[in-house]
C-alpha cells in the first residue's frame, strides 16, 4: 500500500491511547502521535477490528481526540553496533548525554536522537572474504571498541546461509558506510553496515546451540559464591525491602564478577539511586583492566519520574543489547533494578485496558511476562564453537519486604537462585544483607557439597539456639548448644560478611574462598573443650577478631602466613588441652 498509513485518536486514558484507522496495523508496531510539531512515540499493544490501543512512551498531556497518528510498519527496535559501551540510554535507546546537551536539564517530549554516532570513525578489519558462505551471526570482521573486539556479524534477520559477494578493505568507516555485500539464497544482494537493528521483544537466536548453565559465575562475594552460587548464563533474583542494600550489592557484583560486559537496566528506581550509579561508575576503576568501569558497561536508565510505559521498553532494550554482545562470544551480566517497577507498569497498562485483574490487581499473564524475560538468559555455543552467555539478575522491591506478593513469587518460579535480603541483617550492619536461612540456589558452586551442607546446618542450628535463648535465657542453654551458637556467629561474622571499604576484603578470589572455607570447615566440625560458657565466649570473640584481620591481608603474603599460624596455634590450645598435672 502506498503512502503513510494514518489513524486518529478516539480516546485517551492516561498513557493509553485508543486510535481508529482505516487500513491495517500490526501488533507491537511503532506509531507516532502528531501533536503540533511534536511526534510522540507509541507502541500498539492491542488491536480490535478497526481500533488499536497504544501505550505512549511520553506524557500524554494536551493531547486531544482527533489528533493524527502515523503508523511506521516497524516493530520497537534498537540499534546494535560499535559505540554502545560506556553509553547511557533511556528505555527507547535515546543517548541521555546527547539529550541533555540539546535540551538542557528538562527533556522535551517527542525529542529522539540516533543511538549511535553517525560521525564516529571505526577501524574495520575484515575476517571474511568474497565467496565465503556464512550463517546469521557469523563474523564478517571487527572494529576495536574499548577493550574488546567488536565483531561485525551477518545480520540476524537472515534465516539461511548467505554468500559474501564483496567486503571492504581494512580502514576507517562510519556506521552509515557499507562494509560488505551479501547474497541470500534467492539471489538478492544486500549491503551490510557496522550497525544493524533488531526488535527488542524477539530474542536473538543467532547461535548453534543453547546449553545448560553449569559453570559457576564467580562474583567474589563469599556468601553468594560459597552458599548460594550463580551459574554463568543462569538467572537469580535479589528481593528485599527498601534500604537493604540491593543497589550497593549490584554495584559490587558489577565491579568484581568475572564477566566481560555489564548491562544495567534501571527500570523505575528512584532518581537519587540512578544518579548515584551514573556518578559512581565512571569513577570506579575496573580492577581487571585499570580503566573506568563504565568502559565495559551499558546503562539503560528509566527513573520513577520518567513516563511509566518506558519502563517496559527499558527492560527489553537492555536484554537485547546483552544478547547482541553474547553473539560475539562474550559473557554478559544483565542487572535489572527493579523488576517490581516494571511489573507495576504492566499492571497500570492492564488496568487501562480494562483487563480482568489477578492477585493485587496484577494481570493474569504477569508470570508469563516475567518468565519470558528471564528465559532470554543462557549459555550458548556459537557457530565457530566459542561460548557466550547472558546472566540475568533481577532486583525485586516488594512493598514492606513481603516476599509473598505476586512479583516475587512469580520470579521465584523461574530463577535458579534466590538471594533474599533481610531488614534484620541490614539493621544489624551485616553486609551483604542476604539472609542465609531463607535464600537458596539450584546451581552447583566450587565449594565441596559436604562443606556447604555443614555451613547451612551450623547456621540453622545457631539460629535455633538463638531463638531458644530468647525464651529461656543463656543460663538454660547447655554448653554444647551454646558452642554451636558461637560457631554459627563466628561463621557469619568472619565469612558471610564482607567489608566493602577494605580493598582486600571487598572481593575474594575463588582460590582464597576455597582455602578459607576449608579452614573454617575444620573449625565448625571440631569438638572444643571449654570449662564454661564464658571461656567459650571469650575464645570465639578473640578468634573472630583475629580472623577478621586475616581477611584484610593479601593471600600468600608474610602477614597472611603469620596470622594463619597464630590462629592455628590458638585453635590447638582448645582442641588438645594440656594434660592435668599428676597428684
Amino acid at each position: 500500500m502506498s503512502g503513510i498509513r494514518k489513524g486518529y485518536i478516539s480516546g485517551i486514558n492516561g498513557n493509553m491511547v485508543r486510535v481508529n484507522f482505516d487500513s491495517f496495523v500490526m501488533q507491537n508496531e511503532v506509531a507516532y502521535i502528531v501533536h503540533g510539531e511534536e511526534r510522540l512515540k507509541s507502541e500498539i499493544i492491542r488491536v480490535r477490528g478497526k481500533c488499536a490501543e497504544m501505550q505512549v512512551y511520553e506524557s500524554t498531556s494536551h493531547l486531544k481526540v482527533g489528533d493524527e497518528v502515523e503508523f511506521t510498519g516497524e516493530l520497537l527496535s534498537v540499534e546494535l553496533g560499535p559505540g554502545l559501551l560506556g553509553q547511557i540510554f533511556d528505555g527507547l535507546q535515546n543517548p541521555l548525554p546527547v539529550l541533555a546537551e540539546k535540551c538542557g536539564f528538562f527533556l522535551r517530549r517527542g525529542t529522539y536522537f540516533e543511538a549511535l554516532s553517525a560521525d564516529a570513525q571505526w577501524g574495520f578489519t575484515p575476517l571474511a572474504k568474497p565467496g565465503d558462505t556464512l550463517r546469521p551471526g557469523e563474523k564478517l570482521g571487527f572494529v576495536p571498541e574499548k577493550n574488546f573486539k567488536h565483531y561485525i556479524m551477518v545480520p540476524f534477520h537472515y534465516h539461511n546461509v548467505v554468500e559474501v559477494s564483496w567486503i571492504a578493505e581494512s580502514g576507517s568507516y562510519t556506521i552509515k558506510q557499507a562494509i560488505a555485500k551479501i547474497k541470500d539464497q534467492e539471489g538478492k544482494v544486500s549491503e551490510v553496515f557496522l550497525s544493524q537493528t533488531w526488535p527488542v521483544k524477539i530474542p536473538i537466536k543467532a547461535y548453534a546451540e543453547k546449553i545448560m548453565p553449569q559453570e559457576p559465575l564467580v562474583t567474589k562475594m563469599r556468601l553468594i559464591d560459597s552458599l548460594f552460587p550463580i551459574a554463568r548464563g543462569g538467572t537469580y533474583c535479589v528481593p528485599g525491602p527498601f534500604g537493604a542494600g540491593k543497589t550497593v550489592l549490584q554495584q559490587l557484583i558489577s565491579r568484581h564478577a568475572e564477566i566481560d560486559i555489564v548491562v544495567i537496566a534501571a527500570c523505575g528506581e528512584r532518581a537519587g539511586e540512578v544518579v548515584e550509579t551514573l556518578k559512581t561508575f565512571p569513577e570506579i576503576i575496573d580492577p581487571r583492566t585499570g580503566r573506568p568501569l563504565s568502559d565495559r558497561t551499558v546503562i539503560i536508565c528509566n527513573t520513577s519520574s520518567m513516563p511509566v510505559a518506558a519502563r517496559e521498553s527499558s527492560v527489553y532494550t537492555a536484554v537485547t543489547i546483552a544478547e547482541y554482545y553474547r553473539s560475539m562470544g562474550l559473557h554478559v551480566l544483565l542487572l535489572a533494578d527493579s523488576t517490581s517497577r516494571w511489573a507495576q507498569a504492566i499492571r497500570e497498562m492492564s488496568g487501562r485496558l480494562e483487563e480482568i485483574p489477578g492477585e493485587e490487581a496484577f494481570p493474569a499473564y504477569l508470570e508469563s511476562r516475567i518468565a519470558s524475560f528471564y528465559e532470554r538468559a543462557g549459555m550458548v555455543k556459537l557457530s565457530d564453537g566459542s561460548l557466550g552467555s547472558v546472566t540475568i539478575g533481577g532486583a525485586v522491591s516488594p512493598a514492606g519486604g513481603n516476599f509473598e506478593e505476586p512479583v516475587t513469587q512469580a520470579t521465584l518460579k523461574v530463577v535458579g537462585a534466590f538471594h533474599g535480603l533481610s531488614r534484620q541483617r541490614s539493621d544489624a550492619r551485616r553486609y551483604p544483607a542476604i539472609d542465609p536461612l531463607i535464600s537458596w540456589s539450584k546451581y552447583k558452586g566450587f565449594i565441596e557439597d559436604k562443606q556447604v551442607e555443614k555451613g547451612h546446618a551450623i547456621l540453622r542450628k545457631g539460629n535455633d539456639v538463638a531463638q531458644m535463648m530468647k525464651v529461656i535465657g543463656e543460663e538454660g542453654t547447655s554448653l554444647a548448644n551454646y558452642v554451636d551458637y558461637l560457631k554459627a556467629e563466628f561463621f557469619d561474622f568472619v565469612y558471610l560478611q564482607q567489608n566493602a571499604f577494605d580493598p582486600v576484603d571487598e572481593a575474594t578470589e575463588k582460590d582464597r574462598q576455597v582455602y578459607i572455607f576449608d579452614f573454617i570447615y575444620r573449625i565448625l566440625t571440631q569438638d572444643f573443650v571449654f570449662a564454661d560458657k564464658q571461656e567459650a565466649l571469650r575464645f570465639f570473640q578473640a578468634l573472630r577478631q583475629q580472623f577478621r584481620g586475616w581477611n584484610s591481608t593479601v593471600m600468600g603474603s608474610q602477614e597472611f602466613k603469620e596470622t594463619e599460624a597464630e590462629i592455628t596455634g590458638k585453635l590447638n590450645e582448645k582442641i588438645n588441652p594440656p594434660a592435668p598435672p599428676s597428684a
